[in-house]
């Protein structure tokens, strides 16, 4: 593959103001207009929204800058430097492992491009639960158009590979609707390594859409910088303080930084978020910082073909079908949305069950090898609380997650329904991904032996790449950290801005979820802090 142009390089030989880390030692004491804490999906748009308005921003971000030159399509290079926890962040008792991004860009950088507007369902229990009258599908629709147009947010054209053929040819065989999935991508060379980070510059991440646009317009950016603590003096944050660190997170050498700023942006994803706000000590009258924070708990059924699938080939994404989910209330047993991931073999190794010489089988039949997974929509019902983020002894989070039986019964229901689009799409063996599945041979078989199995925690394999919530937003202080506007109920000068603001889980991946929400409050802040009206061009 020829090298293409790297813009992140390129602009860095221009000038922009980025320190941290190989980029130079980090000053003493920064001033600006607005800080924003993280770089993914919510602080880009922030960002490119608020230095369209003329204000000084910084942006902070723990992990490092990494571009299209650095990405080799290797698990060994990607996940040590992208990831949260080199790809291993796990729930309190290991049961749950959870992908998130830890770079510029976050998890846009290191994500599988999948776009999805925030379903109706969604916003009509959010209005109806926690006070938010103003978001519907109609007031959302400009926001959501407007990041669409800024990211290339399309109909992947492209033929699906056969992991995702199968997916489509499976569900069409029982009759059930499986649609293309939308990808923000431009010119995209179909690789299939998109969670390693583009090495073409196709994936339209914040790592090469508004975090670029925010630094050409002077913004800085600080890079291997955690933030420790808002410092607050009269109800009022004042100061963050924050450190350098090294890539694997230790504490680096080095002073601490001081950024004192007229507005705080946090937007570190769910988890770090609602922890940052905890070490801070932030009020929580109504102790609901960190709490209800959800994932989509991922079950995965695995499949062998006679024909070569090659999971790895191709757009990682295109095909996914909501018929479990819209099938049943929202507020009734837990429904799910099923997708067909990328594989990778060391994802593949380790998220398979088994060990010895019967992982060893598997891995030699890794080319004809086929997955689904099934996201859980958690968050809708009485029995479906989500998780909760602490902090450890260090001031580090962990989220507590507990798989209830309401969750595992809708891992169960989703694993029969993957294993029986697999037979139907032609496979010759199902394994769920579970420690006491087996191979099994017909859907009679499947369907038999997987009604049989404990669903229990840690013996099912649950992943995740969807954090959500632990912030939450609603239309009074009793029931939300943070208010419509994404201000917080009790600290005037900051502001929400990521994944962490919903009230329950999306019911979707939710990356277009986050740029079309936090559009609207970031271009809100705008006017607010500077009197100017801003666009997402």
């Amino acid at each position: 593959m020829s090298r293409q142009p790297d813009p992140v390089r390129e602009g860095l030989a221009r000038g922009w103001r980025v320190l941290g880390g190989p980029h130079g030692a980090l000053p003493g004491r920064v001033e600006c207009d607005v800080a924003i804490v993280g770089s993914g999906a919510g602080a880009g748009i922030t960002a490119e929204l608020l230095t369209q308005a003329g204000l000084r921003v910084v942006l902070v971000e723990e992990g490092p800058l990494r571009s299209s030159t650095d990405f080799h399509q290797r698990e060994s290079e990607a996940y040590p430097t992208l990831y949260q926890e080199s790809a291993a962040r796990k729930t309190a008792d290991k049961a749950i492992n959870i992908l998130q991004g830890r770079c510029v860009g976050g998890s846009t950088t290191v994500n599988w491009t999948s776009s999805f507007r925030t379903p109706q369902s969604t916003l009509d229990h959010w209005r109806d639960r926690f006070g938010l009258s103003d978001f519907s599908s109609d007031v959302l629709a400009p926001w959501f158009q407007q990041a669409e147009r800024r990211l290339n947010v399309g109909t992947w054209l492209m033929p699906p590979n056969e992991n995702n053929e199968l997916l489509r040819r499976g569900a069409a065989r029982l009759g059930i609707t499986a649609p293309m999935i939308q990808r923000n991508v431009k010119g995209c060379w179909d690789l299939g390594s998109c969670g390693m980070g583009c090495p073409t510059n196709a994936k339209q991440s914040m790592l090469v859409t508004t975090i670029p646009a925010a630094l050409e317009r002077g913004a800085s950016l600080l890079v291997q910088t955690r933030v420790q603590e808002l410092v607050m003096k009269g109800g009022r944050i004042e100061a963050l303080r924050c450190v350098p660190v090294q890539l694997d997170g230790r504490l680096a050498s080095g002073s601490q930084v001081q950024i004192v700023a007229r507005h705080y942006v946090v937007a570190g994803g769910a988890i770090n978020s609602p922890a940052l706000l905890m070490r801070s000590g932030l009020p929580d009258p109504h102790s609901l910082l960190g709490r209800r924070t959800f994932l989509h708990p991922v079950v995965i059924s695995a499949a062998l073909f006679e024909q070569a699938v090659e999971g790895w080939k191709g757009a990682p994404q295109t095909i996914y079908t909501d018929h479990f989910l819209e099938t049943q209330p929202i507020d009734g047993e837990i429904g799910y949305k099923l997708e067909a991931p990328p594989i990778h073999p060391v994802i593949f190794a380790s998220t398979l069950p088994g060990y010895g010489q019967a992982q060893a089988d598997l891995l030699a039949e890794f080319p004809k090898t086929h997955s689904l997974l099934a996201l859980l929509r958690d968050g809708f019902h009485e029995q479906s609380v989500g998780g909760r983020v602490t902090l450890r002894s260090d001031g580090s989070p962990v989220l507590d997650y507990p798989l209830t039986d309401f969750v595992m019964d809708g891992a169960r229901r989703a694993f029969l329904s993957m294993a029986e689009i697999q037979f139907a799409a032609g496979a010759k063996v199902v394994l769920p991904v579970h420690e006491m599945a087996q191979r099994y041979t017909s859907w009679a078989q499947a369907r038999e032996a997987i009604a049989a199995l404990p669903i229990k925690p840690l013996l099912t394999r649950v992943v995740s790449a969807h954090v959500m919530g632990g912030c939450g937003m609603a239309g009074d202080d009793k029931r939300g950290v943070v208010r419509p506007d994404g201000v917080h109920w009790q600290v005037a000068n900051l502001s929400v801005h990521d994944g962490s603001i919903f009230p329950t889980s999306i019911g979707a991946n939710p990356q277009l979820s986050i740029y079309g929400i936090v559009n609207r409050l970031a271009t809100a802040l705008a006017k607010r802090l500077s009197g100017r009206d801003v666009t997402l061009a």
